[in-house]
């Protein structure tokens, strides 16, 4: 039987250095409304991202396609669980015109699971691509995809479209994928890295600290990646969103993370991004 987190546990006081400004600004506002006018989701809100001010406020954003309630229910993700209704077949060209209103130079995309459908959503993906490459010819991509259960001919599907950044996350390290991620594969993932590579595309992926994991797990999972082809790292610290997730653990320390980054560039990682408010797509833009 899967343990399940204490919630009864008192949080942990966040640290001064985990403090981020309030969203404010013209940018803000106009992209709040270009979300909501195209009826668009964005992880930044559903996963209550800390930097969705500095990112908003700067015109840039991570789109969310395939709807907003997920197929999984991993304990430190603030996105609905449940049966997603939605299919939209015209998402995909709304996703792209947004992008050409934003006038985005560096457009990062992510999904939930849907493993209920027979492609996993790997048509919307695919067509999200194609559209978003049409209407935004010099618009750069990153995708953070899922991992399709496995199925690598989804895979394909999705990535011989060629985005310029293709991303998939551990979230965190092998022994706590049984409380954290429930229906996910440690070595599913780290496969589907080493596939996108050989497809001779860029690679990255990312993983959360404060989960309950050792130093010696996160270099383990670090030196995992870096073995199996992955070109750009991200190491951020988790929150928990709600008093019904995963509990913090511990808030890692600023001269952890920067430990972490060195250890990092040492293995062959082309970027390293690690500090406790880094997130999956946060400074993407630089990891071309």
């Amino acid at each position: 039987m899967t343990e399940l987190p204490n919630l009864s546990e008192e949080r942990i006081k966040k640290p001064s250095w985990l403090k981020v400004k309030l969203p404010v600004g013209e940018n803000y506002r106009n992209l709040r409304n270009l979300v909501d006018q195209h009826k668009l989701h964005t992880i930044c809100e559903s996963g209550n991202c800390p930097n969705m001010g500095e990112c908003w406020g700067a015109g840039t954003a991570t789109f969310m396609i395939l709807g907003n309630i997920c197929t999984r229910s991993c304990s430190f993700c603030n996105v609905a669980t449940g049966k997603n209704p939605e299919y939209d077949r015209s998402e995909p060209l709304r996703v792209a015109d947004a992008i050409r209103l934003m006038n985005v130079k560096h457009a990062v995309i992510t999904s939930v699971n849907r493993d209920e459908l027979p492609d996993k959503g790997a048509w919307v993906w695919a067509e999200t691509i194609r559209k978003t490459k049409e209407l935004n010819p010099h618009t750069t991509m990153e995708t953070l995809i899922p991992d399709f259960m496995g199925h690598w001919d989804l895979l394909y599907e999705v990535i011989d479209e060629k985005p310029e950044v293709v991303s998939h996350n551990m979230e965190t390290v092998k022994r706590l994928y049984r409380t954290v991620r429930m229906q996910a594969k440690y070595e599913r993932s780290l496969e589907q890295i080493q596939k996108t590579k050989e497809r001779g595309l860029r690679t990255k992926s990312g993983v959360m600290l404060g989960l309950g994991e050792t130093q010696e797990e996160v270099l383990e999972v670090m030196k995992d990646l870096s073995e199996h082809g992955c070109d750009v790292m991200t190491l951020g610290q988790y929150l928990q969103p709600t008093k019904m997730h995963h509990i913090v653990e511990r808030f890692v320390t600023p001269d952890e993370f920067k430990f972490y980054e060195t250890e990092g560039m040492k293995m062959g990682f082309d970027v390293v991004e690690s500090g406790p408010l880094v997130r999956s797509s946060y400074h993407a833009e630089k990891h071309i």
